[in-house]
């Protein structure tokens, strides 16, 4: 098993366990490849969604740069509503499973061809 595929089924069991959802397998291993090395790093491999730099950042450079989304209150909405899924108490919030979440709450799986 590749190191990719066994991030990957970590991230499917935190989708299943946590979020309590069933994934587009396909499409969490999509955004979880187009991460890159981060996710093999232990304090990047994560998103402090209780820091506003770090959201804000998940904003410029995810949510507006990535899925080609435009500046408005629906990208904070869609923030929070990832982080409500997640579970605000869940400390751990894997950064491929969070822009996941945010692919799929603002319909964006055509970015990574699914």
């Amino acid at each position: 098993m590749s190191k990719l595929d066994e991030k990957v089924g970590k991230y499917i069991d935190a989708v299943k366990d946590t979020c309590g959802l069933e994934p587009d397998v396909d499409l969490l291993r999509k955004v979880t490849a187009a991460c890159g090395p981060v996710i093999y790093q232990r304090d990047a491999e994560t998103v402090a969604s209780s820091d506003p730099d770090e959201m804000d950042r998940v904003k410029k450079n995810f949510l507006m740069k990535k899925l080609g989304l435009s500046e408005s209150d629906k990208l904070d909405e869609g923030i929070e509503a990832a982080i409500e899924t997640y579970g605000r108490s869940e400390r751990t919030k894997y950064r491929a499973v969070f822009y996941y979440l945010l692919t799929k709450h603002f319909g964006k799986d055509a970015v990574y061809g699914s």
